[in-house]
C-alpha cells in the first residue's frame, strides 16, 4: 500500500527516517569500514597518491596530445599507476561497495522520482552502471525517448 505524504513536514520527517535508515544499513557500513580500510593503508596511499601525481603529468602533456615529446612515456606511466592502484585489494573493495551503495541511491532516486511522474529524467553519474540512464543526453532523442 501506498502512502501519499500530505505535508511539506511530513515529508521532511520521512525523508530523515530514510536518511537515517541508510546510514544505519549495512550496505553503508561496509562502505565506510572500506574507506576506512583504504584510507588507512599506507601502500593504498601511496598507490593513490602516485596514480594522482602521474594524472597531474598526464593533464600537463594532454594539452599537447600525441605531439608532446613525452606523450607515450607519461601515457603507459598513467596507465601502469591506474592499474597498481586497481589491483590493490583495499582499493578494489572500496570501489565496489562505493558502486553498489550509489546503485542503491540512484534506484532509490528513481523510485522517488517516478512516484511522482513517470518522465522525470533521472541523473546518473555512471552510464556504464545504470541502466537506466540517457546514453546520449537528454535531447538526443535515445532510447529515453527524451526529444
Amino acid at each position: 500500500m501506498q502512502t501519499v505524504v500530505s505535508t511539506p513536514i511530513e515529508l521532511l520527517d520521512r525523508s530523515e527516517e530514510l536518511s537515517r535508515m541508510m546510514l544505519q544499513s549495512e550496505l553503508y557500513q561496509a562502505f565506510t569500514d572500506a574507506r576506512r580500510a583504504m584510507n588507512e593503508d599506507e601502500e593504498a596511499q601511496t598507490l593513490i597518491h602516485t596514480f594522482n601525481q602521474e594524472k597531474e603529468r598526464f593533464e600537463e602533456v594532454q594539452r599537447f596530445g600525441k605531439y608532446h615529446p613525452d606523450y607515450h612515456e607519461v601515457t603507459k606511466a598513467l596507465r601502469l599507476a591506474k592499474r597498481e592502484m586497481d589491483v590493490c585489494e583495499l582499493v578494489a573493495n572500496y570501489r565496489k561497495t562505493e558502486r553498489e551503495l550509489e546503485k542503491l541511491l540512484t534506484g532509490i532516486s528513481e523510485l522517488l522520482a517516478y512516484s511522482v511522474s513517470p518522465s522525470i529524467k533521472i541523473p546518473s553519474s555512471n552510464p556504464y552502471f545504470d541502466s537506466s540512464s540517457c546514453s546520449g543526453g537528454c535531447g538526443s532523442g535515445g532510447s529515453c525517448s527524451c526529444s
